[in-house]
């Protein structure tokens, strides 16, 4: 390779990491006209292995935005981010999957704001599928595999003396 090509897949790479942090943003945040935009006209999320619903970006972010409401506190940790670079109408590098665990912390409203622990935590992996656009990386494709959930004890463990 040349060093032009590695830096453009180096910029490439940083772009695309750039918008899966921007998605946990926006979910977190409940920023749905954010969430919108990160993805292309025909983009799609699929959460039904979380209990959720599949279909266009607007419908899952409506649907983001009425659910989401039960938590006063959302904070996504995306880690082990796996990225490919792939090939559409035979020029490499228009199209990225990326593939990224999760766990995601998060407080109930009905707890208010005075407690500091989530009351609710959850994990998984996440498959991002993006298409390079004249507006730069776009979300094509959100698949989340939700892998397990708890309600953290509330009560601390006795230690032992």
């Amino acid at each position: 390779m040349t060093q032009r090509v590695e830096l453009a897949t180096l910029r490439d790479r940083l772009a695309v990491d750039g918008m899966v942090t921007e998605y946990a943003v926006a979910v977190d945040d409940g920023d749905w006209e954010a969430y919108r935009s990160l993805f292309t006209p025909d983009g799609r999320a699929d959460y039904r292995s979380a209990g959720g619903i599949e279909g266009d970006a607007g419908s899952v972010a409506t649907w983001l935005a009425e659910s989401m409401q039960l938590f006063s506190m959302r904070q996504h940790l995306i880690v082990n981010r796996r990225v490919r670079f792939g090939i559409l109408e035979q020029d490499i590098g228009d199209t990225a999957g990326v593939q990224a665990d999760y766990v995601d912390p998060m407080r109930f409203a009905e707890n208010g704001a005075g407690s500091a622990a989530p009351d609710f935590v959850c994990g998984g992996r996440y498959a991002f599928g993006l298409l390079r656009t004249d507006d730069g990386w776009r979300l094509r494709e959100v698949v989340v595999q939700e892998k397990w959930r708890r309600l953290p004890d509330r009560t601390a463990p006795a230690v032992a003396t």
